[in-house]
């Protein structure tokens, strides 16, 4: 690359090691370094330190344009052969793709159980509501967690959604009528599963045409790979591609990225430095818009400040996966003023001579400048404890010029001197501020954001609740059955007892709201002892089998209401040859329920499963306390799955009550939970089968002091290849 010799350049610091061209490093040593701060556990690059010193912006600022200076030309470099994304009309929205939560496709306010169908304005209008609406959405089916729990690759679970591709297609219909562009994961990590026949990518790129997907959003990946981008231009439907953890130790993705997601939190986890930092991606290609994101945070004020800073979009996540963690009243209030000025001004944000760090004039105070053809943007935030009032900024002044407080809806008065405009107004303690110069008279879009702010600026956020409240959870009742002396045919009798109930996540999350709410319980959690008595009941010695359900249908005519994938591995109505002391599987919880009600059963509480399991030494397995692979079905791991083993294979792997084929063959329904956002099943026992290749996939829970949540959305979806069920 020929070098223009007027421009020095500066190196760039990691971790200790400067890295990049030869010719990039020549001629550097009069200037201050551009530093990169490793941000979170996993050491991603993607901020930039701003200058140490107030005195030390010019040199800073001018290292900085020849650090983006540098960067833009090699990436023009190495990929100017490549259509640009940026310039790509079908992509444009990304750039404006300001607020986007990650949305479980099982969350209730989108998908309603009982009426079995989406409900896009429900969700859509309770997020007006609470902060402004959103901008584009990042739809996540029943994967992770649940994927892995059979064979089904992310193709499938698409391919099971409720009420299929047609049903789909007219969901994302309406997020498109509402304004918001909707994309779907890239579950990179899903090897083990099924083998679909085509790569990930082309797979993706003819499912998102199908389905009039606007973007693909990377999972675990860094960046997504260019494939990505390849296919959907093959295609002709291009995609918005964003990886979940930036571009990795190179920029070559912001080549065909335009998106990324931004984590930025501590490392170790603490709290975020006072002094925020620079997007280096941002920096390098402003038309890229990150999603900052935190998704555990309870106090967003730190992200939401330092994506304010660099004009970037926020990841609004709240259901994560399946823990509902909400925005605060504060927060939410400062997602929708920040949303308001950013859909009013969309064209300052990607402004290619934006200025981080532009000089204010009191301590705390962090602005940055984004400036346009007649109109100026800059961006504040207080990161001090106090009030700041008083003068803010000094800016140049022309004549014909004038002077707005965005965040308070009002004009201001410049103090003019030969020096330039002073500002003057008020920053609330840990807030934000806005300011816009706009050459005559502001336009209409401008007009309606300051009546819009003055009015909200009536409530100041500090006057709003920022207190972060768990989400209760319920047990759906079970309705018990009529009382019997005598031992049903292939039931066991266990006996009353008291019985310490013991158990814990095999998900073993730490975070608050995680896990289940037992109904003695004030609130979820991951790990659980409690003393209760448990009469006496029968259980059935093993896990229903094909012949038991079979005479079930037979009797009851029975017919689900949503039957794709009701007993999938039969053939015309019946089980295959040699099934008939198989546990029957792909039947849903409501499934299960039917059969139970038939046969004047139930299903059983977890607590009861457990005790029939372990009885009251605490063991953990049937059997004992040693794990024993002769006693269970051998363990599988391959793409392709056989059939589960017979009920009666494995005699012993009973438990101190003769109950038997409890853990290791399929798993067994037992309770549901709800809250407001997510119902789950919890699954007993383990299977048979987990794919090999990623810690993600759905876990396995032989040992009796462990269960799973299953996370429910539809039948279509929840039934499985492993998951049967026995009754009490």
């Amino acid at each position: 690359m020929k070098r223009r010799e007027a421009v020095k350049y500066i190196p760039l610091i990691l971790g200790g090691t400067i890295v990049g061209s030869s010719a990039f490093l020549a001629g550097c040593t009069s200037n201050p370094a551009v530093r990169i701060i490793l941000s979170t556990k996993y050491r991603l690059e993607q901020l930039l330190a701003g200058p140490e010193k107030p005195e030390d912006f010019p040199a800073w600022i001018a290292g900085m344009l020849a650090y983006r200076q540098e960067m833009q030309a090699i990436l023009h470099e190495k990929f100017y052969n490549m259509k640009d994304p940026y310039t790509e009309p079908g992509l444009q929205w990304a750039q404006r793709s300001f607020i986007q939560p990650q949305m479980m496709s099982h969350d209730r306010y989108f998908y309603d159980p009982v009426r079995k169908c989406y409900t896009v304005g429900r969700y859509l209008q309770d997020l007006k509501d609470r902060y402004g609406g959103i901008d584009s959405v990042l739809i996540w089916p029943p994967m992770y967690t649940n994927l892995g729990v059979d064979n089904r690759n992310q193709f499938d679970i698409w391919r099971d959604m409720p009420g299929g591709f047609e049903a789909l297609r007219k969901m994302v219909e309406e997020f498109h009528r509402n304004g918001v562009y909707v994309l779907i994961p890239i579950i990179y990590w899903d090897n083990g599963t099924r083998d679909e026949g085509v790569s990930m990518a082309e797979g993706l790129a003819k499912l998102a045409k199908e389905l009039d997907i606007n973007g693909l959003n990377g999972d675990t990946m860094f960046p997504v790979n260019r494939e990505f981008y390849e296919e959907a231009l093959k295609v002709g439907h291009p995609l918005a591609l964003e990886p979940e953890a930036g571009m990795g130790k190179t920029i070559d993705g912001l080549a065909w990225n335009v998106l990324s997601w931004g984590y930025w939190w501590p490392d170790p986890q603490g709290t975020y430095p006072k002094v925020p930092a620079v997007d280096r991606y941002k920096f390098i290609e402003p038309r890229h818009l990150t999603h900052v994101c935190d998704r555990w945070a309870q106090d967003r004020t730190d992200m939401l400040q330092y994506a304010f800073f660099n004009g970037d979009g926020y990841e609004s996540w709240e259901n994560i996966f399946g823990v509902w963690n909400q925005i605060t009243p504060r927060d939410a209030e400062a997602i929708r003023r920040i949303a308001a000025i950013y859909r009013a001004l969309p064209e300052l944000l990607v402004s290619p001579d934006y200025e981080p760090f532009t000089p204010t004039l009191q301590k705390d105070i962090f602005a940055t400048k984004f400036p346009g053809k007649e109109m100026t943007l800059w961006t504040f935030i207080n990161r001090s404890s106090s009030m700041i009032n008083g003068d803010q900024i000094q800016v140049p002044f022309s004549t014909g010029f004038r002077y707005f407080d965005l965040w308070n809806g009002s004009e201001l008065k410049p103090q003019i001197t030969v020096n330039g405009a002073t500002l003057s107004f008020n920053l609330e303690h840990r807030g934000y501020g806005a300011l816009l110069a706009s050459y005559g008279a502001p336009n209409e879009s401008v007009n309606k954001l300051l009546v819009f702010m003055q009015n909200r600026s009536q409530i100041k956020l500090s006057e709003l609740s920022d207190k972060w409240n768990i989400l209760p959870q319920q047990f759906i009742e079970i309705t018990h059955t009529v009382p019997v002396n005598d031992p049903p045919e292939g039931m066991v009798n266990i006996p009353a007892s008291r019985f310490k109930f013991e158990v814990e996540e095999a998900l073993n999350w730490t975070n608050e709201g995680a896990g289940v709410q037992y109904p003695w319980e004030e609130k979820p959690g991951v790990k659980h002892s409690h003393e209760l008595y448990i009469k006496s009941f029968f259980i059935d010695k093993t896990p229903v089998t094909c012949a038991e359900f079979k005479r079930f249908l037979d009797s009851s005519h029975y017919q689900p209401k949503d039957s794709h994938n009701f007993l999938r591995n039969w053939v015309n109505g019946s089980f295959p040859q040699e099934w008939a002391r198989k546990p029957v599987t792909w039947v849903s919880l409501e499934d299960a329920r039917a059969y139970a009600k038939w046969a004047q059963k139930r299903l059983p509480h977890e607590w009861e499963w457990q005790y029939a399991a372990q009885g009251s030494d605490g063991r953990f397995y049937p059997w004992g306390n040693e794990k024993d692979s002769t006693r269970i079905p051998p363990f599988q791991q391959t793409r392709e799955q056989r059939e589960p083993s017979n009920v009666d294979a494995y005699p012993l792997g009973a438990s101190p009550f003769g109950v038997i084929d409890l853990v290791g063959n399929v798993w067994q329904w037992t309770d549901e939970v709800w809250d407001e956002h997510s119902r789950a099943a919890i699954l007993r026992g383990g299977s048979y089968y987990r794919p090999t290749g990623s810690e993600y996939y759905f876990p396995q829970a032989h040992e009796l002091n462990k269960h799973v949540k299953y996370w429910l959305l539809a039948e279509s979806t929840d039934r499985s290849a492993t998951i049967g069920f026995r009754c009490v």
